[in-house]
């Protein structure tokens, strides 16, 4: 059964009632409110201009625990060149619209609309969406961005213009900012490579509420 939203009520269904894809409730809005309250229950927006706005709670979810992240011996090289600088929070809109430019697999179009960036970076003025940026010869070249939910990162979109890049920024999220879990949403073998395996969604809703 997938749950209509009311407009006022920010209140969610059970993330149990999820159907098999992972579809919870239709509709609502993106207020800060209702985002917060979507990630603490391991819900996320996921839609395109084409759809109203839809919320997933998959039954399965494709996490990184950063102290078992797999480097490869040729990324250890690139890290310790001196072709990228690393920063914080310091291009979250440049980094959003970026990702906005990259097809999601199984996605109609552009999942990160307008509407969507507007919500991220007020969520990022408060202090609750965070961005990593990859920098070469001062040009952003990759970086990722997501959601702080406690000791979890839910990790929203990632791209890259030079290789390795992309990585490099998850890589430097794991090793520098304290989080045990990055929340990487959808398989990917790109993602895999580096350690991320998939957890049900029972054991993530322990990890997420501990």
């Amino acid at each position: 059964m997938i749950f209509r939203l009311d407009e006022e009520d920010i209140t969610f269904p059970p993330a149990e009632l999820a159907e098999e894809d992972g579809l919870l409730a239709v509709g609502g809005d993106l207020r800060p409110e209702r985002l917060i309250s979507a990630y603490r229950q391991g819900i996320f927006p996921w839609y395109s201009e084409k759809t109203p706005i839809l919320w997933y709670a998959p039954h399965e979810r494709f996490v990184l625990f950063p102290k078992k992240i797999k480097i490869s011996k040729s990324m250890r090289q690139v890290m310790r060149s001196e072709k990228f600088s690393i920063t914080w929070d310091k291009a979250f809109k440049e980094v959003i619209s970026e990702c906005s430019g990259k097809i999601r697999k199984d996605q109609d179009g552009t999942w990160i609309t307008e509407d969507m960036q507007d919500a991220y970076i007020r969520l990022h003025e408060l202090g609750i969406a965070h961005s990593v940026e990859v920098w070469s010869d001062g040009q952003l070249v990759g970086g990722l961005y997501g959601v702080s939910s406690g000791k979890v990162f839910c990790g929203e979109s990632m791209f890259s213009h030079a290789s390795n890049s992309s990585k490099l920024a998850l890589i430097w999220l794991c090793e520098n900012k304290g989080y045990e879990m990055i929340d990487c949403q959808i398989q990917s073998d790109h993602l895999e490579s580096l350690g991320a395996e998939m957890i049900s969604r029972e054991d993530y809703m322990t990890f997420l509420s501990t």
